[in-house]
C-alpha cells in the first residue's frame, strides 16, 4: 500500500491509464480481426478497404500516444495490407 499522498495518486492515475489503455488495445483487436473476417467471407472491395484504413488510423494513433511501440504498428499494418492486397489482386494464371 501506498505510505505518501503522491504514491496513493500514482495508484490512481496508473489504474485509470491502464483501463484506457486495456480499452484501445481490445478495439484494435476488433477492428483487426475484422478486417480478417472481411477478407474470409469475400466482402465487397469497398467494405474491406473501408475496415482497413479504420485499423490504420486506429494503429497509427495508439503508437502516437505510446500505447503500443511503432514498430508493432508498421508490423500489424503490413500484415493485413499484405492479406489485403493478396485477397483482392486477380490470381494471374500461366499457362
Amino acid at each position: 500500500m501506498p505510505q505518501h499522498k503522491s504514491a496513493e495518486k500514482r495508484v490512481r492515475q496508473s489504474k485509470r491509464r491502464n483501463a484506457y489503455n486495456r480499452a484501445q488495445k481490445s478495439e484494435a483487436k476488433r477492428l483487426i480481426k475484422t478486417v480478417q473476417r472481411l477478407v474470409a467471407s469475400n466482402a465487397p472491395k469497398e467494405a474491406i478497404e473501408k475496415a482497413l484504413r479504420a485499423v490504420s488510423q486506429k494503429l497509427d494513433r495508439m503508437a502516437t500516444k505510446g500505447i503500443i511501440h511503432k514498430n508493432k504498428a508498421a508490423r500489424k499494418k503490413s500484415a493485413l495490407t499484405k492479406l489485403v492486397k493478396r485477397h483482392l489482386e486477380p490470381t494471374s494464371v500461366t499457362a
